[in-house]
């Protein structure tokens, strides 16, 4: 595609995907921000959410699980800790994971150690898991 840009997303295992996009979305700390060819350059943390691009096969959903976005030279690369297509999302894991992060919230965790505790971290797992619940649920409609 000659108008196009290069979409990387990259974990700390491993390089997932690297696509032509003519258009990228993704989830920014401070709202969705949309990028076409020619973008100013551009780095934004990340916000977990679901990243889209539409390509030459059509749109396309990832989940990312917060990070940050580099913009440059109609290169995008998304760098998160981790990131699944949106249909392989399990929503019942993914509210498990929620549970587990409530019960960690509220003190009722059966291995809870106060010394231990990050409230940050917590909060963190339980919004990262409704973002997958809601982008697993959005997705099967």
């Amino acid at each position: 595609m000659a108008d196009s840009l290069t979409l990387r997303i990259i974990t700390p295992e491993k390089v997932l995907m690297e696509t032509q996009a003519q258009s990228v979305q993704f989830p920014a700390q401070d709202g969705l921000t949309g990028v076409l060819k020619g973008h100013a350059p551009l780095v934004s943390a990340l916000d977990a959410g679901v990243l889209s691009w539409k390509g030459s096969d059509g749109n396309s959903e990832m989940f990312v699980a917060g990070g940050f976005c580099e913009v440059r030279d109609n290169v995008i690369r998304v760098v998160t800790e981790a990131g699944e297509p949106v249909s392989d999302i399990d929503v019942d894991r993914a509210a498990k994971a929620g549970e587990r992060a409530r019960h960690r919230l509220a003190g009722k965790d059966v291995d809870f150690d106060p010394a231990e505790f990050d409230l940050i971290r917590a909060q963190a797992a339980l919004r990262r898991s409704l973002m997958r619940q809601a982008a697993g649920r959005r997705n099967r409609r």
